[in-house]
């Protein structure tokens, strides 16, 4: 399975539409991290634009993976496969059972 970085152009004026959408689009990505679908998910400070890492056997499965974004009709987004994405794991101290 290849992993695919997702950059997302968002519309430079969010409409009551678009905010109503937004609580549905966090509950669609925290259910695709949990699955494991999701890898990372970010979104610029201004608004702009949003990044996400993707697992998936294609890009035609990335994009109907995108595709179930609630606000997908409002996403322009393009799509890159990856030869590596470095993450950086949680680091806990050693428990000892002593």
């Amino acid at each position: 399975m290849s992993q695919y970085m997702v950059e997302i152009m968002l519309p430079a004026v969010m409409s009551e539409e678009f905010t109503a959408k937004i609580p549905a689009q966090r509950k669609k990505i925290n259910e695709m991290m949990e699955q494991g679908i999701m890898m990372s998910y970010a979104l610029s400070d201004d608004y702009s634009k949003l990044w996400c890492v993707v697992r998936a056997e294609s890009e035609f499965e990335v994009m109907s993976i995108v595709s179930e974004f609630p606000l997908i009709d409002f996403m322009d987004p393009k799509i890159c496969r990856l030869m590596f994405n470095n993450v950086v794991a949680l680091r806990l101290p050693m428990f000892s059972l002593n």
